[in-house]
């Protein structure tokens, strides 16, 4: 079986979706799956809102082709309610898929809520890392102060700034150090902005901090904490879209600011919560994806 994957894969800091594309090709590759001509692939698959007239020009051309999409969002959850790419994913769906992979049950769901027709076969295959880059450290650095850290590479203020900022505002300094990484839409006054890193740079941060912090609202499957989480940092999420799908732990969710600002501050030095979290391999990511394009 050969795929061919519709999308144009940057091998720059990028955003999540672009991280496991470029893990899933390279996994696929390895597997000989790949291809990098449409016309020598059994399946295309292609993602979210991303080329979709190109795929159109595809199908027409190649009718007798499997069309597998992978969808995201919804989009104008975690946007504005007049983002349009959701109907271009849903338009797409129609006109191109043989089936769709969703990230998330809770991408699912909302999807569904929102108006797409779940009328092809579909599967939830949630995302993976590079195990190579994101891994656990060997052994942990004592730390003067408890080092948090957040990441982001969309300066979207739904990504969590708003919490982030109340932090900046409240938390005690003098014990903890917080990293940001990433794009900020506002300037912190205490949290320490080192800018946008590429993925061997944030596995070395994320190894050297004691705890991650995500705040982002109605994300699907987050990359970011999904590579926190490979790297034994103790995770807190917002409890908003697919977060407790990947930390499956209610003890590890928060629902606003001052919560997550509660829990910090009820959190002693030596004695950092440590919790055992799934997480799914890009070897198991992947044969999934296998599966699920076989079976078209």
């Amino acid at each position: 079986m050969k795929i061919y994957i519709h999308y144009t894969i940057k091998e720059r800091a990028w955003g999540g979706g672009n991280q496991f594309l470029k893990n899933l090709c390279n996994e696929l590759a390895n597997r000989q799956n790949i291809c990098t001509d449409p016309k020598s692939a059994d399946i295309i698959l292609f993602n979210s809102h991303h080329l979709t007239s190109g795929c159109l020009s595809l199908k027409i051309k190649f009718p007798e082709k499997k069309f597998i999409h992978r969808v995201d969002g919804p989009m104008r959850l975690y946007n504005r309610m007049d983002d349009n790419r959701d109907s271009q994913v849903y338009h797409a769906n129609q006109a191109i898929a043989d089936g769709t992979i969703f990230q998330s049950n809770f991408s699912l769901e909302k999807n569904r809520e929102m108006g797409m027709k779940i009328n092809k076969p579909f599967q939830v295959i949630g995302n993976s890392v590079d195990s190579s880059i994101f891994h656990k450290p060997k052994e942990r650095n004592e730390n003067k102060k408890i080092q948090i850290i957040s990441t982001s590479f969309s300066p979207n203020i739904k990504k969590g700034f708003n919490v982030y900022k109340f932090l900046d505002e409240q938390l005690n300094f003098d014990l903890f150090d917080y990293t940001f990484v990433g794009k900020s839409p506002i300037e912190f006054k205490n949290i320490k902005n080192v800018g946008i890193k590429n993925s061997n740079e944030i596995s070395k941060l994320l190894r050297s901090s004691d705890i991650y912090i995500t705040a982002s609202e109605n994300d699907p499957c987050s990359n970011s904490l999904i590579e926190a989480v490979s790297c034994g940092a103790c995770c807190y999420a917002l409890n908003s879209g697919g977060h407790s799908e990947i930390l499956n732990n209610d003890k590890l969710l928060f629902d606003d600011a001052p919560s997550i600002l509660s829990i910090l501050n009820n959190i002693e030095k030596n004695a950092i919560p440590s919790y055992d979290i799934k997480t799914y391999s890009m070897k198991e990511i992947t044969d999934q994806y296998v599966d699920f394009l076989s079976k078209a």
